[in-house]
């Protein structure tokens, strides 16, 4: 019965951690765009890039 006196405590300071990194990511923006860096590997120039003219 004594380790409910530790571990209700720390399950509680464990939730306001997730909750705060949560908080901390949603404000900062890194779940704005999931689907952009993957169309962006999709969408990559295919052509390739013409040589610079050697100087004779």
């Amino acid at each position: 019965m004594e380790i409910l006196y530790l571990l209700i405590p720390l399950s509680v300071v464990l939730v306001l951690l997730i909750a705060g990194l949560f908080w901390w990511t949603i404000q900062n923006g890194q779940l704005d765009d999931l689907e952009g860096p993957a169309h962006r590997i999709i969408m990559d120039d295919d052509k390739p890039q013409s040589e610079p003219e050697k100087e004779k």
